[in-house]
């Protein structure tokens, strides 16, 4: 299995379109395609968010998307906002790869954590995530602002 983990490339574009979609359709979220474009150039500039695709044998199969910032306790965390596999390539270490690739950009950023966050049931995501990470007991609350 010859898989790649390297930034989000322009080339990508298309195949990222579809697998975006298909996270933020697993959440239930629908966006504008306008949305989607202007994610797509924040993440090719490095505009604050960065990305990761796993390609598999040349295909992007996978992709990570992530972020830095403050809190009021510590310096830079890096927060894991986005992963998402193709349903073809699950099972081959794909979203572990991306996940230790996100890890290595957090060590050179010299982040203080490395932090992530799912729904309870998504069963599938969090056996890979209990053999990896912590969970620490956190519950998460969504305070509705409009």
């Amino acid at each position: 299995m010859a898989l790649d983990i390297a930034p989000l490339r322009a080339e990508d574009r298309d195949r990222w379109n579809v697998l975006a979609r298909g996270y933020k359709t697993f959440y239930e979220t629908e966006l504008p395609d306008s949305t989607y474009d202007e994610v797509w150039q924040r993440l090719l500039n490095a505009d604050g968010v960065y990305g990761f695709g796993a390609h598999l044998q040349g295909n992007l199969v996978g992709i990570a998307h992530y972020l830095f910032h403050r809190t009021v306790w510590m310096e830079d965390s890096c927060y894991l906002q986005d992963l998402f596999v193709d349903e073809a390539a699950r099972g081959r270490g794909v979203a572990r790869a991306l996940i230790e690739r996100v890890a290595q950009a957090a060590r050179e950023h010299n982040a203080s954590r490395f932090y992530w966050q799912t729904r309870q049931n998504n069963v599938t995501a969090r056996a890979l995530y209990d053999k990896i990470a912590q969970h620490r007991g956190f519950i998460r609350y969504d305070y509705p602002l409009k």
